[in-house]
């Protein structure tokens, strides 16, 4: 029996879930056949549809990916976090899938690098999963992010006042990290994916779940409003949809919209700084830092303002490694640096690193 013909039979007893599935991994031009994938499940309706449906596709024989379950204890919920753990386990177990679990102090990560609770739980979150995809030879790490979360990442972001860089919400796939190591798998690339983000509601999770007869677990941090994104979900976004029914949806598309924008700004940013290199870079006081070399005033003024500020947040993030906790007012302090003829200024940076102005160039230090 031909693939086409195997493959129109698996399909035709296939949820609309899965199918709509399915359909986003085909257009995303996801590889379908020799592909470990590692899945991260919290136990939540979002995260278990997702595991769910795609158990469903590689039953059918429309997906020959090996899938892998993994779970994150945040360290947050004492005993409940364990037997979320252990029902995510017994998911995967079910569906003759493989599970891996970690554990971390979330309250710890927040206090020891000045974060938030939210914030410390995603890097925590994306580090696990780094480490695990490492481990298990994945190229891709699958999250159950849906339109929703989209919808309410750009409110939370407008509400801060972020610009279109981060208005373009969260993109559907970006490289979580590049591996030094070439498994047996071959590449070295581990990609985060979104499969859900741009079609599946909260509802649409929840119904599939019952569908499927599982009873996802409930997180009660999530009806938890001393937190801004809960208070968002429950009060902001109904408001918003008295006026626009489909306001998930506008907000959705408006990030797409604005993350294509985002990404010409970044083009000509990367020009940009191309363009500012001094030709010639010398091996005493100018030295770059690794990705951040030192930039000529002269071409930065003669840019746009809007592609200058790209550029300039795209060098401080090559320089630090991130931009974690630098705010508009650094990089305008930076941007100011530009100004006027006179050297021997210098922009202070959190952690410690710091932009000089020495006669027509900017410098970038590192701390120490």
């Amino acid at each position: 029996m031909s693939q086409a013909r195997t493959e129109k039979r698996g399909a035709a007893g296939l949820s609309r879930f899965a199918r709509r599935l399915l359909r986003e991994w085909r257009r995303r031009g996801w590889r379908t056949h020799d592909e470990r994938v590692l899945v991260a499940v919290s136990g939540g309706a979002d995260s278990t549809a997702l595991l769910l449906a795609l158990a469903e596709l590689t039953g059918a024989g429309l997906l020959y990916v090996e899938l892998t379950a993994a779970h994150l204890d945040h360290g947050l919920r004492d005993v409940r976090a364990e037997v979320d753990a252990r029902w995510v386990e017994e998911l995967a177990r079910a569906h003759g899938l493989a599970c891996v679990s970690g554990r971390a102090d979330v309250t710890g990560m927040a206090r020891e690098r000045r974060d938030n609770l939210e914030q410390a739980a995603r890097r925590a979150r994306y580090e696990f999963l780094a480490s695990a995809a490492r481990e298990r030879g994945a190229h891709a790490v699958l999250v159950a992010h849906t339109l929703d979360d989209q919808a309410e990442t750009v409110l939370l972001r407008l509400l801060r006042g972020s610009g279109a860089e981060g208005l373009g919400g969260m993109a559907a796939e970006r490289m979580l990290e590049e591996r030094r190591e070439v498994d047996a798998g071959g590449g070295g690339e581990v990609f985060l994916r979104r499969p859900l983000l741009s079609w599946a509601r909260r509802t649409e999770t929840e119904e599939y779940c019952r569908a499927r007869g599982v009873e996802p677990r409930a997180d009660e941090m999530n009806d938890d409003e001393a937190y801004a994104r809960v208070r968002v979900r429950r009060r902001l976004l109904p408001l918003l949809e008295t006026f626009n029914p489909r306001a998930a949806e506008a907000l959705s598309r408006a990030a797409g919209m604005l993350r294509e924008d985002s990404a010409a700004l970044d083009a000509l940013a990367a020009a940009l700084l191309e363009e500012a290199r001094p030709e010639t870079e010398s091996s005493g006081t100018e030295r770059a830092e690794e990705g951040a070399w030192p930039l000529r005033v002269g071409a930065l003024v003669a840019a746009s303002a809007s592609v200058r500020r790209r550029a300039l947040r795209l060098w401080l993030a090559r320089g630090r490694g991130d931009l974690r906790r630098i705010s508009q007012a650094n990089l305008l302090g930076v941007e100011r640096l530009c100004e006027g003829e006179r050297g021997g200024r210098v922009a202070e940076l959190p952690g410690g690193s710091r932009v000089e102005r020495r006669r027509s160039l900017l410098t970038f230090r590192r701390e120490g």
